[in-house]
């Protein structure tokens, strides 16, 4: 993790003795809040900030991110050559990948006012060429001085699903299961979003990240609000947006052990894009509403963090757009599907290790793909994540596809019994 410096600030903290240098450690590795280093330092008698005076706000940035380095192959497969609709090193004619590129600017530009902005290097417009793209763009405005409420406002996660607002960097499976995945693609959207959580909960779930449990992250305990509907970075089709609702509350058990449960629904019309297909001959250009499909799901979250031994099982249902089995039309059908898993965490002289283990499990509509074709889904994954130091995290995954559809183009072929390996490398910054 950077913090941004500029002249006079280098100056103050060359002069910082070994206790504000130590200060200065623990804030970037995140063991202490910006606050809680603000009160610190005030209390030092050598701290360079006025007693009662505000921290200068380019103090309060901070410049972080991560890199994905992925290289996949497939080891056999049966049918049809096997598709990952979020990970493009598996595909034949790849090689090695820059899954994702991150750099994320935020921080507090005053004591009720935060910004954050996160952008991808390596995103894919849906081309063969990769691009520069906005991931994330909003504020949180705090309602009140201990920050309990506030309202989110811009693009941002939406607030369905743990394994969504887990960030990539902490996640140990190469991708997000597809069966939560499937509802919000690229996990963010333009909205508005009303959160509330007690100050000693925030501080919880900003732990579970710090500390290498596999947080997802503060989107509070309450979340209610409203957002676009069809994905980031993309304009809205009907004008309605779709409406949302979280409750999730990580709860102790004993002095170690934490257990977080979560509920979470959406409702909404989807606009699917439409393309026209070759259909016993004949060229089809599925039929839809022109406010789209009924959108709607909900889905429940239990999370055991790992101290060591770990689970995370989640299961979603709900009606959304897919096409009609004699690719007429697109209508909103029934779906469902989850996943399952388990990890095991072991930190030591030679860093943190953790083997996981995963299933998932998907039926319904692929609503963000061309014409919302229908995805069968049935896969496991094995693999071991290693980080000897904080800022090195090498993963190791074996997958094995009892069965997947492909959703990019007709007629929707099916793979089965697919193996393949892949390795990653990633680097925090």
């Amino acid at each position: 993790m950077l913090f941004v410096v500029l002249p006079g600030q280098a100056a103050a903290q060359s002069d910082a003795d070994p206790l504000l240098q130590l200060l200065d450690v623990l804030r970037a590795q995140g063991t202490i809040t910006v606050e809680q280093y603000d009160q610190l330092r005030r209390l030092h008698p050598n701290t360079h900030l006025a007693p009662d005076g505000p921290q200068p706000w380019y103090q309060r940035f901070q410049l972080r991110g991560y890199t994905q380095f992925r290289f996949s192959e497939v080891l056999s497969e049966s049918g049809a050559p096997l598709e990952m609709p979020s990970d493009r090193s598996v595909n034949a004619n790849e090689s090695f990948v820059i899954r994702r590129g991150r750099f994320i600017l935020g921080g507090n530009v005053t004591e009720r006012l935060a910004i954050y902005a996160q952008s991808d290097f390596n995103a894919s417009t849906g081309a063969t060429d990769f691009s520069l793209q906005m991931r994330d763009l909003y504020a949180d405005i705090a309602l009140d001085d201990a920050k309990t409420f506030r309202v989110r406002l811009g693009q941002s996660k939406v607030p369905f699903g743990f394994i969504n607002l887990q960030s990539s960097q902490q996640r140990g499976p190469f991708e997000r299961p597809d069966a939560l995945n499937f509802a919000v693609e690229g996990e963010r959207d333009l909205g508005a979003y009303l959160m509330w959580a007690p100050a000693p909960i925030r501080a919880r779930l900003a732990e579970l990240v710090s500390r290498g449990l596999k947080g997802s992250g503060d989107y509070g305990v309450v979340a209610i609000g409203a957002f676009g509907g069809q994905g980031p970075n993309r304009a809205d089709q009907n004008g309605q947006p779709h409406w949302v609702a979280r409750a999730s509350y990580p709860f102790t058990i004993g002095a170690r052990h934490i257990v977080e449960l979560g509920v979470q629904g959406y409702t909404g019309r989807f606009v699917t894009t439409t393309q026209a297909i070759m259909v016993n001959g004949t060229s089809v250009t599925p039929a839809r509403s022109a406010v789209g499909e009924r959108d709607a799901r909900v889905a429940v979250s239990a999370v055991w963090y790992p101290q060591p031994f770990g689970v995370e099982a989640e299961w979603n249902w709900g009606r959304g757009p897919q096409l009609t089995t004699d690719a007429q039309r697109i209508e909103s059908a029934p779906l469902n599907g989850g996943s399952f898993q388990t990890h095991y965490r072991r930190t030591g002289p030679r860093g943190a290790w953790m083997p996981f283990a995963r299933w998932q499990y998907y039926d319904g509509g692929r609503k963000f793909a061309r014409n919302a074709p229908h995805a069968a889904i049935d896969e496991g994954d094995i693999g071991l994540e290693c980080a000897p130091w904080s800022e090195l995290k090498i993963t190791t995954v074996f997958t094995h596809t009892f069965e997947r559809n492909r959703t990019s183009a007709y007629p929707y072929t099916t793979t089965r019994n697919a193996n393949r390996l892949g390795v990653q490398v990633q680097w925090n910054y």
